[in-house]
């Protein structure tokens, strides 16, 4: 419950900045406060106090998890120098290779793209709130 009394506050402060028309702002606050000791809040605080924990994990696999992935990005952007050299002297060489790619990662179902998705934002927003809370650096 430490955890939502520590949420509200920003959050109320958030919507005062968000929602223009103070009636429609009461209202939100009202419903963030009806959400407080129900299960659906108790659900979503277990699911971030999961996410933080996660952030908070000693483990080198977890917190070289976002670095790699930047890695890989990096990769695939600087990929595409090569590919243009390529396709300037070779287009249908590059155009074999660029279909290639795309039908590979067409291929890969489309909740994996979510769950991936999914777990990068809940992460960034875990260490985003560590930050503000100055837990981490």
């Amino acid at each position: 419950m430490a955890l939502l009394e520590s949420l509200i506050g920003p959050v109320t402060s958030i919507i005062d900045k968000v929602i223009p028309d103070k009636a429609a702002r009461d209202r939100a606050k009202l419903e963030l406060l009806k959400l407080e000791g129900t299960q659906e809040l108790q659900l979503i605080e277990a699911q971030i106090a999961a996410i933080i924990a996660e952030a908070n994990s000693q483990d080198p696999w977890t917190s070289r998890a976002r670095p790699s992935f930047l890695y890989v990005m990096y990769t695939l952007l600087l990929f595409a120098l090569p590919m243009g050299m390529l396709a300037a002297f070779l287009p249908g060489t590059a155009k074999d290779i660029a279909k290639g790619i795309n039908d590979y990662l067409n291929g890969l179902p489309e909740p994996l793209y979510a769950l991936f998705g999914t777990g990068y934002l809940g992460y960034t927003a875990a260490r985003q709130w560590g930050k503000i809370k100055g837990v981490e650096k």
